[in-house]
């Protein structure tokens, strides 16, 4: 008898954890979809994980509960033969009613931030649409008919980006100005596209903070923001800069001291961006940059070593294990590191070579050919 009733006190207790988990309710209707699959995918951050595929009954209803934790809403979509059909902002608590149909039009109840995000999708699609068939028309007018198309689109572009502008200022403190961000009319035609938009990340990351600050959504944002903020940096830098022969690198050394390449008092500067997890690069540091060093040093050369790794405290052991006596910098960000496009970085470990000021047109493969570069540099 003591067992059962351990058992059942067990059950109670599961249900009653179940009850206390915060979560949301999504009640749904696709009339146009009875007694067929509806699948539920979650947001996470940058890609889609699916949390149950339901099933609709005769009528097309059907019902769903997400967890949500609270302070924590959730991006989350709901697909129908891979058609996305609706898309909702939820939060702990939140009890929704959905009515799709199949070519993606719907309306929802019960959740204001979802109603804002539907809002939101509806004048993007109709943006991407009245675009898109311009510039199709574009592709086949005449000369004049086309150049007068293309002044169209830019307007709509440019009507549409105030639009979205707009909305992210009034609604600062609504994580629906997430996807508004990162919206794009194509691969190479992002709305919030300009380096100064950098400002605009940057302002709505530190509002969202303030009212989600768990969220992971915000952290990503800002995550993006201090991207793009370092890029409108570097290109004020670089506007401002006193005219030197090369793009100039500021970054943190293992004790969070900023180094500037163009301060670097030497004749001949060796500009060395590398990875500190390959095993190849590292060996490359105690087989030949050491004796490099060693053998040149002395002469005017010095070596400004920037790692492009995300790993910023794994970089900084390898630092101080092989003991690397040159200057040694990296700023955490990895491939997104603003370095990685103003020296256009297809590949690592990449050489630079800085004399008297000037990037030199020299070729540098291996040991050898910067030795010769170097004896005749430094002479």
């Amino acid at each position: 008898m003591s067992r059962f009733s351990n058992v059942i006190k067990c059950a109670a207790a599961a249900l009653l954890v179940a009850a206390c988990t915060p979560s949301a309710k999504v009640d749904g209707i696709i009339a146009s979809a009875p007694s067929s699959e509806v699948v539920i995918k979650l947001l996470n951050v940058n890609r889609y994980e699916v949390l149950d595929t339901v099933k609709t009954d005769a009528s097309g209803r059907f019902s769903y509960k997400v967890g949500v934790e609270k302070g924590q809403p959730e991006f989350v979509y709901m697909f129908h033969n891979d058609k996305r059909v609706a898309s909702l902002l939820l939060e702990a608590g939140d009890k929704v009613s959905v009515a799709a149909d199949t070519l993606g039009n719907y309306t929802v109840e019960g959740s204001a931030e979802s109603a804002k995000l539907a809002k939101v999708e509806k004048d993007y699609s109709a943006a991407q649409a009245k675009i898109q068939a311009m510039a199709a028309q574009a592709e086949t007018a005449e000369a004049e008919e086309a150049l007068a198309l293309r002044r169209q689109i830019g307007k709509e572009y440019i009507d549409y980006y105030r639009q979205c502008v707009r909305y992210v200022l009034e609604n600062s403190r609504s994580l629906t100005v997430v996807p508004v961000l990162y919206q794009n009319f194509g691969a190479n035609l992002p709305v919030f596209g300009q380096s100064t938009d950098a400002i605009h990340f940057m302002n709505i990351a530190d509002s969202l903070a303030l009212a989600y600050p768990d969220s992971k959504y915000v952290k990503a944002l800002r995550k993006e923001a201090e991207r793009r903020h370092g890029f409108l940096e570097l290109e004020h830098k670089l506007k401002t800069a006193s005219a030197v022969g090369f793009p100039d690198v500021v970054l943190p050394d293992v004790n969070a001291n900023k180094i500037k390449l163009s301060e670097v008092e030497a004749k001949v500067i060796m500009l060395y961006f590398w990875n500190s997890s390959d095993a190849g690069q590292k060996m490359f540091n105690l087989d030949v940059l050491k004796a490099l060093y060693e053998d040149y040093h002395s002469k005017g050369f010095e070596i400004y070593q920037a790692a492009i790794d995300p790993d910023k405290a794994g970089w900084a052991q390898v630092v101080k294990q092989q003991n690397l006596p040159w200057i040694n910098v990296c700023d955490g960000l990895g491939a997104d590191s603003p370095y990685v496009v103003t020296y256009n970085l297809q590949a690592l470990p990449a050489t630079y070579i800085i004399a008297d000021g000037e990037l030199v047109d020299g070729q540098v493969v291996d040991e050898k050919s910067l030795r010769k570069l170097l004896d005749k540099l430094l002479k």
